[in-house]
C-alpha cells in the first residue's frame, strides 16, 4: 500500500477528499492545500486520470526530522532512487517549505539533487540528465519547521491540463478550481447551465466532460509511466474502463455568452478540438441582454474583477446593473459568481445565501451563492449592505 498527497486549490480539499474516495483512496485526511490518501498503483493511476479537482497526485518516499541541509541530503541519499526510475530518464527536484528555518531552499534543492545523484553514481555507475523544464521524473520537497518529506510526482504537466484546450483569453480560469465550483453549485447533469461570461470557456468544457462521465486525463499523459513501477497493463484496463464509460456527444443544456468576439471564437475552438462542437451553445451576447431560456438552472461566472481586467469604477456601474438584470430576469434561478472584489454583494444589491473562500491561484476570492427569488432579496431600504467579510 503506497501513501500519496493529492494537491488542489485551498477551498475544494472535502469536495476532492470525496473525490478520492470514490476511486478507491483509504486512510484520507484533509489538510490546507490538499489530501493525503494511500492506495495501490489502480488507486493512484485513477487518481490521476479521473479527478477533476487535483492539481498533482505526489507519491511519498520518506519522511524524517532535519535541523541543518545536512541532514536532507543524507535522508535522500539513502533512498533507493535507481529502483524507483532509470537513469536514461531526465529529472529536477522542486522544493516547497512552510515555516522552514532554512536560508536557502534553493540549496536545499541544491543537495537533494545531489543526494539522488550521488545514489545513482554509487549504485549504476552513472546519473540521471536535469532537466528544469519538462523532465521524465520529478522529486518534491516538502519542508516543516522541522521535518522533510520527499516525494515523486505521479502527475507530470499539472492536472488542470486536460490535454485539449488549445485558444485562451486574459486570465483563464484553471479547470480543476472550475470543475469545484460546478460541484458547489450542486449543478447535475441535465440541469440547464449559463455562463454569460465564458471566456475561453472553461465552465463550459468541465461541465460537458462531467456531463457525458469522461474523465478529464483521458488526452493526456502521467509521470507515472516514467517510474520502474508501472504497471502497463493495469494502466491500459483502467484507461479502457474509462473509455467505455464515456456517453455519446449530444446537445446539452448548457449556453455559454460573452460579449467579446475573441472569448467566443477561443470558446468554440476549444469545444470543437475537445470534440464537443455540436453539444455546447455559444453566442456573443451581454450579460444585460441574456434571457434564460428555463424557468429554472445555474447560473455561474467569473466576473471581472479589478486585478484581472477593468478598472474599479466601472465595475462599480456595472454590478449595479447586473443586480437590476438578475432581479428581473433571472427569478427561480441560483448564480454564482466567484470574486475577489468584495463590493460585489453590496453594488449587486442581492443578499448571498453563502459566501465560500476559495483560491484562484494566489489570489484570495469569495465564490457567492445568489439565490434570486423574485422580489425576496432586494435589500431593504437603509439596511445594512457592508461588503462581506474577508
Amino acid at each position: 500500500m503506497n501513501k500519496y498527497f493529492a494537491i488542489c486549490p485551498r477551498g475544494l480539499e472535502e469536495l476532492l477528499l470525496e473525490e478520492l474516495r470514490g476511486v478507491g483512496g483509504q486512510e484520507l485526511r484533509s489538510t490546507p492545500g490538499g489530501v493525503f490518501f494511500s492506495g495501490d498503483w489502480s488507486v493512484c493511476y485513477r487518481a490521476n486520470l479521473e479527478s477533476r479537482l487535483a492539481t498533482r497526485i505526489l507519491w511519498h518516499i520518506v519522511k524524517g526530522p532535519y535541523a541543518k541541509e545536512e541532514d536532507i541530503y543524507r535522508l535522500a541519499v539513502r533512498q533507493l532512487w535507481p529502483n524507483h526510475f532509470a537513469v536514461s530518464r531526465t529529472m529536477r527536484v522542486v522544493t516547497t517549505a512552510i515555516k522552514c528555518p532554512l536560508k536557502s531552499l534553493d540549496f536545499v534543492t541544491l543537495r537533494v539533487k545531489d543526494a539522488v545523484c550521488d545514489r545513482f553514481r554509487e549504485d549504476r555507475g552513472e546519473r540521471p540528465n536535469i532537466e528544469t523544464r519538462n523532465p521524465d521524473v520529478s522529486v518534491h520537497v516538502f519542508l516543516s519547521e522541522n521535518e522533510c518529506t520527499l516525494y515523486l510526482d505521479t502527475s507530470g504537466q499539472p492536472l488542470w491540463q486536460r490535454g485539449f484546450r488549445k485558444a485562451s483569453v486574459d486570465a483563464p480560469l484553471k479547470e480543476n478550481l472550475a470543475a469545484g465550483i460546478l460541484k458547489m453549485t450542486g449543478w447535475q447533469p441535465g440541469m440547464s447551465l449559463v455562463d454569460p461570461m465564458c471566456g475561453s470557456g472553461t465552465f463550459l468544457l468541465e461541465a460537458v466532460q462531467m456531463a457525458l462521465d469522461r474523465a478529464p486525463g483521458l488526452d493526456r499523459g502521467f509521470a507515472f509511466e516514467m517510474l520502474a513501477s508501472f504497471e502497463a497493463l493495469n494502466w491500459a484496463a483502467i484507461r479502457q474502463a474509462a473509455e467505455a464509460r464515456c456517453k455519446p456527444a449530444e446537445p446539452l443544456e448548457i449556453r455559454g455568452y460573452d460579449i467579446d468576439d475573441k472569448a467566443v471564437r477561443a470558446t468554440r475552438r476549444n469545444l470543437q478540438e475537445a470534440g464537443f462542437g455540436g453539444v455546447v451553445t455559444v453566442d456573443r451576447a451581454d450579460v444585460l441582454e441574456i434571457e434564460p431560456l428555463t424557468e429554472t438552472g445555474i447560473l455561474v461566472a467569473n466576473p471581472p474583477y479589478g486585478e484581472r481586467i477593468g478598472e474599479q469604477d466601472e465595475l462599480a456601474a456595472f454590478y449595479p446593473r447586473l443586480g437590476d438584470v438578475l432581479k428581473r430576469r433571472w427569478a427561480g434561478w441560483n448564480c454564482y459568481f466567484l470574486s475577489a472584489d468584495t463590493r460585489l454583494p453590496k453594488l449587486v444589491g442581492l443578499r448571498p445565501s453563502r459566501k465560500t473562500p476559495l483560491y484562484n491561484g494566489a489570489l484570495e476570492c469569495r465564490l457567492y451563492e445568489i439565490k434570486v427569488v423574485a422580489g425576496s432579496n432586494r435589500r431593504e431600504k437603509g439596511a445594512q449592505g457592508g461588503a462581506p467579510g474577508a
